[in-house]
């Protein structure tokens, strides 16, 4: 499912399911076919996404680290590194960008999948 973010005053941010959900929770919004997001509720939105961007961003370094003593433990394995992995937080940035553009143009941004 493909989640399509509009506003009046910004371009489109599109989003797979997994990460559009991710943010809607994060902020407090139901997932589902469509939604909107007033500019009353902007400021508490970019608020929670900033905070969980930053945890997220903390989670990935302790998860880098733990990984690179892994990779000094077992030497020589092949999976996959966490640096390769995009986060929540490089996802969320886009509509964080979309939040703050919308709120100075005083317009909603809606959604439908």
């Amino acid at each position: 499912m493909i989640y399509e973010f509009k506003s009046r005053v910004t371009g489109t941010v599109v989003m797979n399911k997994g990460p559009a959900e991710w943010i809607l929770g994060v902020i407090g919004k139901q997932p589902g076919p469509q939604g909107i997001i007033t500019v009353e509720q902007m400021p508490a939105a970019i608020e929670a996404l900033r905070k969980a961007i930053e945890e997220d961003k903390r989670a990935v370094r302790e998860a880098r680290r733990e990984s690179a003593h892994r990779e000094e433990e077992e030497d020589g394995d092949d999976k996959e590194s966490p640096a390769a992995t995009v986060t929540h937080a490089q996802r969320a940035w886009p509509f964080v960008e979309m939040l703050l553009e919308a709120q100075k143009g005083g317009r909603e941004i809606t959604w439908g999948v």
